[in-house]
């Protein structure tokens, strides 16, 4: 089994499965305390957007999504915190329009739907070198700032109105933590697929909370579920041909039940 890593497209894959293992179960245990756990899902679908764009026009797919990602998630706080609209009607009009524009783009130049089929649910072929300096170098500063303001973002998630009256700059915080996720999910299409990216933001840390502990060790435990389904689901994906995305999903699914079972009360 281990002759897999002989090949360097696998090397490449595992590499950038990791990466985005940590950064998407950590940046989804604060969305899901937050019961806004829909924001991974409008957002992958956003970046598909992007993805269509930069096939179409011969641009990079992922930077494409990077770009659309972040400019959707600043859209979508600013209509939440400024407007105040309910979180998930916003939600919802993005999913939905963004998804809609997506096929209107695929339908105008059909002749990529096999490349876009790769971004659709995840490809360990896919990940070159260039994609894994941009995961590098994006993923890095999203993590420094997750980590850089834990503690506010925890305070944020519990009680947005208490962590403003005690001096916490929340509307920043906010829209700092969505381009975050903007960015998480933008880099993880390319292992995880666009469609699927939701589940390995959100399944993690829902598994974890099952478990009753505070947040950080439900933190940790969330990063590392999420690591042994990426290790479990690439394998899976090398040995049996599978697509990586629904791989790496249904390992999560696998683990959720487990937890599930374990903490029945």
């Amino acid at each position: 089994m281990l002759e897999m890593f002989d090949y360097p497209f696998m090397q490449r894959a595992f590499i950038a499965g990791l990466m985005i293992a940590v950064l998407a179960s950590l940046g989804g245990s604060f969305i899901v305390l937050r019961r806004y756990s829909l924001l991974s899902e409008t957002l992958a679908h956003v970046s598909l957007v992007g993805v269509s764009v930069g096939l179409l026009f011969g641009l990079s797919p992922l930077w494409m999504a990077v770009v659309a990602s972040l400019v959707a998630s600043w859209l979508i706080e600013y209509l939440r915190s400024v407007h105040g609209m309910y979180s998930d009607s916003v939600l919802a009009i993005f999913l939905s329009g963004s998804l809609a524009l997506a096929i209107v783009i695929v339908s105008m130049a059909g002749s990529f739907n096999a490349s876009l089929f790769s971004y659709l649910f995840g490809s360990i072929l896919s990940v070159s070198v260039e994609d894994l300096w941009v995961m590098g170098i994006f993923g890095t500063l999203a993590m420094g700032l997750l980590l850089a303001f834990f503690k506010e973002l925890y305070f944020i998630a519990f009680d947005e109105d208490v962590a403003r009256a005690g001096g916490i700059r929340v509307t920043m915080l906010n829209f700092m933590l969505v381009s975050v996720i903007a960015i998480i999910i933008a880099l993880s299409i390319r292992v995880v697929g666009t469609l699927l990216i939701g589940a390995l933001m959100v399944i993690p840390p829902v598994a974890a909370i099952r478990f009753g502990m505070g947040f950080y060790p439900t933190a940790l435990l969330s990063v590392v579920i999420a690591l042994i389904s990426v290790v479990i689901g690439l394998s899976a994906s090398y040995l049996f041909s599978l697509p990586s995305g629904a791989a790496i999903v249904l390992c999560l699914l696998v683990i959720f039940i487990i937890a599930l079972v374990i903490n029945r009360r």
